[in-house]
């Protein structure tokens, strides 16, 4: 599913040069559950959103699914990244002014999906979430721990093959942190490929393996 090779991210101002990831290369297979690891500002955000599509490496080679990507145009960036990679968010990063139903649909109005199917899948993603109840609530209105679900149910109704999560239980209590991990375990049992953030190792506990960053180079764990 995905394969990097010497991968480096360089950010530059006039005055200052930051090396934000070193010459790392790793693969995850398809429906593996990895979780990355590492003191903050070690690079696992910068990674993430590399992975992601949403920012181009400096140096080094990025393959999604066989396909060249870390090379892309912003334009080409976003094409290739509909409908195939879901993220999930500390910060829930749900739309404030639109209701539950209304944000899990949109991804499905991006991707210019027929208004029955629409219905059906946000119907069906919202019951297996367990936040039918408030489909019509906006978010103001939800705790902590149904917002997360929503943005999960929002990363999945397209059935992407990809799922990123950075600090998915980041602003839950421990409970709500609990049931949001089941569900990213049940979704990778179904064939969802998994990349996790965290700084938690009982989140971590539930991947299949962890890859340790630091200072932007990827290290066994004892070194952390």
């Amino acid at each position: 599913m995905i394969k990097v090779e010497n991968l480096t991210k360089v950010f530059r101002t006039e005055e200052v040069e930051t090396l934000a990831l070193n010459d790392i290369s790793f693969e995850v297979a398809k429906g593996e559950f990895v979780a990355i690891m590492g003191p903050s500002g070690c690079g696992k955000s910068t990674l993430l959103n590399i992975l992601g599509l949403l920012d181009n490496p400096t140096s080094g080679n990025y393959l999604l699914d066989g396909i060249e990507v870390g090379n892309l145009k912003e334009k080409e960036r976003t094409r290739a990244r509909k409908g195939k990679v879901g993220f999930v968010f500390q910060s829930f990063n749900l739309i404030e002014e639109m209701t539950v139903y209304e944000n899990v649909e949109l991804p499905l109005n991006y991707l210019k999906i027929r208004s029955s199917e629409r219905k059906a899948r946000v119907e069906e993603v919202l019951r297996r979430m367990n936040i039918s109840h408030r489909a019509n609530h906006f978010p103001n209105q939800l705790s902590g721990g149904q917002q997360q679900r929503v943005a999960i149910a929002r990363a999945v109704i397209a059935n992407p093959k990809l799922i990123l999560a950075d600090e998915p239980t980041g602003n839950l209590d421990s409970n709500n942190g609990t049931e949001v991990m089941k569900l990213l375990t049940e979704l990778n049992r179904e064939g969802s490929t998994i990349v996790m953030v965290t700084h938690s190792l009982h989140d971590a506990s539930y991947a299949h393996r962890t890859i340790n960053l630091f200072d932007g180079k990827i290290v066994p764990e004892t070194q952390l």
